[in-house]
């Protein structure tokens, strides 16, 4: 089992969830009283990670909200990461794609400086785009397949020798998944589709976004997901991170997580974690 896999499979039982909480820190909404502090984006997400590590899978910072912050913004992402505990996966939102030597300095960027265990990818200028992050045998890729966006429907659902555009991404990941450190991004904004993947994926981990402000349908993903012994990862960010702006956000962000939490293993059939549902409560 790819060394990722690993480490999420244990955190998924660990804590009874399928959330993967999204550190899309955006300076223009953070709370105000945080903006005083000498690093206002770090002592969100550390206060946000303290609330919320014993609950969730996965942590996911985006790193658009990071570099738009200059060089100090890189230094935050790295003490951010060093606040996750080292039994929690961390995906970097990266969402690169470019040719071979390129990708190799972001791969280099991602795995050797930010130390991660996975990163999200575009496929659209095949696998050489690809190939240079697959190096790093305990590391991840999660590719993008069907996304959530409105924007979507541009691209991804053309039709080409009979089926669309997503679908010839999926069979690819596939192709190249040999050492099975390859996932999916299936975005829950139509869930018939995430059936459709799964049923053709097998059980690669698909990581979804869309369930939470995009308004995704949650019970579908989590059903359709976890088919055929699929792993996903529900990704939740706005719903979770910003859901107060006053100076219990992170008290905030718990209770949300907890509600998630409590609605995914109400689909699953599992009982919620009993700290996890007072928190909730």
């Amino acid at each position: 089992m790819n060394a990722f896999v690993d480490k999420l499979v244990q955190a998924q039982q660990r804590t009874g969830s399928l959330v993967c909480v999204g550190l899309d820190s955006d300076y223009d909404k953070l709370p105000k009283h945080l903006l005083k502090t000498e690093d206002p984006v770090y002592e969100f997400n550390k206060q946000i990670i303290a609330a919320t590590k014993d609950h969730c899978c996965a942590y996911k910072p985006n790193l658009a909200f990071y570099e738009a912050l200059g060089p100090r913004g890189w230094e935050t992402l790295k003490h951010t990461i060093l606040e996750i505990p080292e039994e929690i996966p961390i995906i970097i939102d990266a969402k690169r794609g470019d040719i071979g030597n390129t990708a190799a300095k972001y791969a280099e960027a991602i795995f050797d400086d930010l130390e991660a265990d996975a990163v999200t990818l575009n496929p659209y200028m095949g696998f050489d785009s690809i190939e240079p992050f697959l190096k790093y045998e305990n590391c991840f890729a999660f590719i993008l397949a069907l996304t959530s966006n409105e924007g979507a429907r541009d691209f991804q659902y053309l039709e080409s020798m009979g089926k669309p555009l997503y679908m010839h991404i999926v069979d690819k990941v596939k192709q190249w998944n040999d050492d099975e450190n390859l996932g999916l991004v299936v975005g829950a904004s139509d869930a018939e589709q995430i059936k459709q993947i799964r049923d053709k994926a097998g059980k690669m981990p698909f990581l979804v976004p869309g369930v939470g402000a995009q308004g995704g349908d949650l019970a579908k993903a989590v059903e359709y997901g976890t088919a055929n012994d699929g792993m996903i990862l529900l990704n939740i960010s706005r719903g979770i991170i910003f859901t107060s702006k006053d100076e219990k956000f992170a008290e905030g962000a718990a209770q949300s997580l907890a509600r998630y939490n409590e609605r995914i293993n109400q689909v699953r059939g599992e009982a919620v974690p009993a700290v996890a549902a007072e928190e909730g409560e």
